[in-house]
């Protein structure tokens, strides 16, 4: 009996069976038999060299940074195409001509000397012990590989293979380009800290600097699409038109080697992002992977259906929890509506929600898991990094938001699922309970996570040892853990880190314009001046600039943006520091919700086939809580935690029914169809509910009380008219 029909035996029907497996991106590469052999060594060995620096032998930070670039670079090279995919063996022979042969040509020379110059270096350091770099290489290398790089990219973009088997040859030159960064820099890199982003800055720092940039962006290209690559190089191009520009946006402008030597430093490329990126984002997408392997994330989600599944509009509220954990720890919302979603909307549409509120809600539970601790999509680990704040203090001021906003969806859910009178999954097709719950230990992984987290273990060490966990509880499965498994594990763990390596490093570009030209701080200035207005406008003012920022951007990207650009502005206005930094991560987060650029709302709609645009407004309503909770918490800093039990207690509760009271004027059941003008004041008694003081708690309960008579028929205008009297 194979291992899925004994869990069918045993738990009865299985509903969820690699729901969190990413699938095949359009540009995916899928080679066979060696090459695709070769990649998955390389993948593995990539993630086992990350677990060994952070577990077991440290390596000097600027060193593994950009071996943990340059390794992103090489892995999303060779398994993502520049071109859409097909599963046939055409190549478009006729789009092949002379034109190809010499982008190649010249990509082959300019990088191949780029890359023999590098090469040369390090063999003579290695061999005969010359640290001193080749003089005349090192002036000249530069330029040819920066032109050969260009050129294999363009190549790249006009006729790679379409055949999800074969890799370009421009691709694989890109790879050697990489390299050539890598070694480069590493070669130099004592001298480079103290020469990069000023005037002693070389030649050849520019270019190795100049081509790395150019890679990242290709590499952002291939994996996001063209909206974060347009944002960075608007930022790049901010860098020297700033003479040009009026207002607080002027600067004095800096040379291309000034400018691109600063970018590639820890100030920018090599900064937070890629620290964060290079430890706790791999770690514990690594930690994912096991999970995945061992298919502890199936059980995950059968429980889920096992619970809620029979309930009205049971599929909703499955998405919601299980979207929600699984996004928390995969870190990216579109990534995570595609593969939970390809599961949770269909049956959604099965017991009556309309494709549009199906697409709606598993985007906006999606959205939510990185606002959901202990691991918040990897926000936690990159906003403790930026400010220095602790992360278990970050994990607990992020527990009542989060549950703010999941309540807040969920009574949306069965609020809806009541209005239209629906039904759940039969208990015929839904996995046993009884039996899931005596494998109950299977969340011993998510368990011992947050145990040594909280009992003072570094965050690196917590996840090693939760990822260790989810091998040793496989062995209670029928999906035991071998070498195979964890090879496997070590392969899925760098192929799903890709994208947040590119998004790290793009992002880093902004982060070190921002701090080269001091927008940032101009920016700060602008706030303070419409706050002198008014604060709540100014505060306003900053969800706007968050919410844009982030945009058509991952959401790692789109708070390591956000927290350089507003934050140091709400900080400026007196603003905690914990709290200026939630309040952007909720709105950067939020944008993969918000219309018109929604990528989460469009990845759901794609999936049910739904209309984008309006399936991106359902779930801006659906997630209407989030966009609430940072101006209630801006007001009421107990709800992150600070200040007096009774307080926080107090705070809490009044908020949890201001969410039920919101969702209720959204979906327009108040105990029963509600009108126009009930939902409406409803929604007045919600604000006034989630108003920080004891007078706007009395009257929103008092008209919540009132509503609830009305709809009740317990009194009627006359009625109301003759107690005025």
């Amino acid at each position: 009996m194979s291992a899925d029909a004994a869990l069918v035996a045993a738990h009865g029907p299985v509903i969820a069976q690699g729901v969190d497996e990413e699938p095949m991106a359009p540009n995916q590469r899928d080679p066979r038999a060696g090459t695709g052999t070769l990649i998955a060594i390389l993948c593995a060995a990539y993630t086992l060299f990350h677990l060994i620096v952070m577990v077991l032998y440290p390596l000097e930070t600027w060193a593994y940074r950009m071996i943990h670039v340059c390794g992103g670079l090489v892995i999303g090279f060779l398994t993502y195409s520049a071109l859409t995919q097909g599963d046939g063996d055409s190549d478009a022979p006729s789009r092949r001509g002379a034109v190809q042969t010499v982008l190649l040509g010249v990509a082959l020379i300019g990088i191949g000397y780029g890359f023999a110059v590098i090469a040369y270096a390090w063999g003579a350091w290695w061999l005969a012990g010359v640290a001193m770099p080749p003089a005349f290489g090192f002036r000249t290398y530069g330029m040819p590989l920066a032109i050969g790089t260009i050129a294999a990219i363009v190549a790249g973009w006009r006729y790679s293979s379409r055949n999800r088997g074969r890799i370009y040859p421009a691709d694989l030159l890109l790879c050697l380009a990489s390299i050539a960064v890598l070694g480069y820099i590493l070669f130099i890199v004592g001298a480079l800290r103290m020469r990069a982003g000023t005037g002693m800055a070389q030649p050849g720092d520019f270019w190795a600097a100049l081509t790395g940039v150019i890679l990242i962006l290709e590499l952002t290209r291939r994996l996001t699409g063209l909206a974060l690559v347009i944002i960075v190089a608007v930022f790049i191009g901010y860098s020297f038109l700033g003479p040009w520009l009026p207002g607080f946006l002027n600067h004095r402008g800096y040379t291309p080697t000034r400018f691109f030597t600063y970018i590639f430093t820890d100030q920018g490329v090599l900064g937070d992002p890629i620290a964060v990126s290079s430890t706790y984002i791999i770690l514990f997408i690594v930690f994912a992977a096991f999970l995945q392997a061992s298919r502890v994330g199936d059980y995950f989600v059968n429980f889920a259906f096992a619970c809620a599944g029979q309930a009205r509009g049971g599929p909703a509220k499955v998405a919601v929890f299980a979207s929600g954990l699984m996004g928390m720890i995969n870190g990216t919302s579109a990534g995570n509506v595609v593969s939970t979603g390809s599961l949770t909307i269909p049956l959604m549409k099965k017991v009556g929600y309309s494709p549009k509120s199906s697409a709606a809600i598993e985007a906006t539970a999606s959205s939510g898991g990185q606002i959901l601790p202990p691991i918040m999509g990897a926000g936690a680990f990159i906003m403790a990094e930026v400010t220095g704040i602790p992360y278990t203090d970050i994990v607990i001021a992020a527990i009542i938001p989060a549950l703010l906003y999941f309540v807040s969806v969920y009574f949306m859910v069965d609020l809806q699922a009541l209005k239209l009178d629906m039904k759940g999954l039969p208990r015929s097709e839904l996995p046993r309970f009884g039996t899931l719950v005596r494998q109950v230990y299977l969340f011993l992984p998510i368990v011992i996570l947050i145990y040594t987290l909280f009992a003072g273990y570094s965050v690196i060490r917590a996840g090693a040892m939760g990822m260790a966990s989810a091998a040793v509880v496989s062995w209670l499965t029928p999906y035991k853990m071998g070498p195979r498994q964890i090879f496997r594990a070590l392969d899925m763990g760098a192929r799903m880190s890709i994208q947040l390596v590119a998004v790290c490093a793009a992002a880093g570009v902004i982060v070190g314009v921002i701090a080269l030209t001091g927008v940032g701080a101009r920016f700060s200035s602008l706030l303070l001046t419409i706050a002198d207005q008014n604060q709540y406008l100014a505060m306003f003012f900053a969800m706007c600039i968050s919410i844009i920022l982030g945009m058509g951007m991952p959401t790692t990207a789109a708070y390591a943006v956000a927290a350089a650009v507003v934050a140091p502005g709400l900080i400026q206005l007196g603003v905690p520091v914990l709290v200026a930094h939630f309040f952007v991560f909720y709105y950067a987060v939020m944008s993969a919700i918000t219309p018109p650029v929604a990528l989460a709302a469009y990845a759901g709609a794609a999936l049910s086939g739904s209309d984008p645009m309006k399936t991106s407004v359902e779930a801006f309503k659906l997630g209407l809580a989030a966009f609430i909770v940072p101006f209630m918490f801006f007001g009421s800093h107990e709800l992150l935690m600070q200040g007096e039990v009774v307080d926080i207690v107090h705070a809490t509760l009044t908020a949890l029914l201001g969410m039920f009271l919101l969702s209720a004027g959204v979906i327009g059941y108040y105990f029963g169809q509600a009108s126009g003008l009930v939902r409406i004041v409803l929604i007045g008694a919600a604000l006034s509910m989630i108003a920080v003081g004891l007078l706007s708690d009395i009257v929103g309960l008092t008209v919540a009380a009132l509503l609830f008579l009305w709809q009740r028929k317990m009194v009627s205008p006359a009625s109301l008219a003759q107690g005025s009297d």
